[in-house]
């Protein structure tokens, strides 16, 4: 974990052969969002993508590195003192040549805050 302390897993479930549901707790006291931003707090984009990575990586048992970003779009401001529990729905395919693909939607709510497609390189 990168930033140490700012999520927790609350759970983890297999949907479909690829598909994995992940809901997570943010830390909403984290000193991140002391800079981003005071007093109106809002999740850092850098910091969902790296959550995606970091559960991609728990998944696959593998350390990553995004080779690309095909899709990335921001839906709705996450503020983690009004919605700190978010659902990541996750879908992970490794291709022929050992590229792991990931279309993600997360959500707070029944809000959709993040669609993103990408691609990891294992290393």
């Amino acid at each position: 974990m990168v930033l140490k302390d700012f999520y927790n897993v609350l759970s983890q479930e297999k949907t479909g052969d690829s598909k994995y549901n992940f809901t997570i707790l943010v830390n909403e006291k984290h000193d991140v969002f002391k800079g981003h931003f005071p007093g109106n707090p809002i999740m850092p984009g850098v910091c969902m993508i790296q959550i995606i990575k970091e559960l991609t990586e728990s998944v696959t048992n593998s350390s990553l590195i995004i080779q690309t970003l095909a899709n990335v779009k921001f839906m709705a401001l996450i503020n983690p003192e009004l919605t700190p529990e978010l659902r990541l729905e996750l879908d992970i395919t490794t291709t022929d040549d050992d590229l792991v693909k990931v279309k993600n939607t997360t959500y707070f709510n029944d809000t959709v805050a993040l669609k993103l497609s990408n691609s990891y390189k294992k290393i």
